[in-house]
């Protein structure tokens, strides 16, 4: 998806966004919900305060950030290119993900359900070690390419 075609869908959809250099950034006081979207192109930061709901994308551009003050809802993803950043407040859901390339870092405020290659949300998950921080190990096992295939 281009740029253009994005912003676009933004104003179809009635949700608020600003011009930031190369970066269009998503705001507003409520969840941005773009249940159509396929694809996003490179240089999306969601800083709205909600959550925000793509269940449907299949491909996300290098360099997509997620600061929004709710959940990230990304059902249908199965791989993350380099350079995403997961800031949110909340949990991030990638139900269908079948692999994580060492780069990504998991700094949300929430779990990270990683239904396909883990079996639900990371911080249950019956690997994790006593007395270390879930995120701390998960992010310390993509790092190390556990997750890449």
């Amino acid at each position: 998806m281009t740029r253009k075609a994005f912003i676009e869908v933004l104003k179809s959809s009635r949700v608020s966004y600003e011009i930031e250099g190369d970066k269009v950034v998503v705001t507003g006081e409520v969840g941005v919900n773009l249940r159509y979207l396929i694809s996003l192109p490179p240089g999306v930061v969601f800083k709205n305060y909600g959550d925000v709901y793509m269940p449907n994308l299949m491909e996300l551009a290098q360099g997509v950030e997620f600061k929004n003050y709710g959940s990230v809802y990304l059902e249908d993803l199965t791989s993350l290119p380099p350079g995403v950043v997961f800031k949110n407040y909340g949990d991030v859901d990638l139900d269908d993900l079948t692999s994580l390339p060492p780069v990504v870092v998991f700094e949300n405020g929430g779990d990270v359900n990683l239904n396909s290659l883990t079996g639900g949300g990371f911080k249950d998950w019956k690997g994790n070690i006593e007395g270390i921080d879930s995120k701390r190990l998960l992010n310390s096992m993509v790092s190390k390419g556990i997750f890449e295939r």
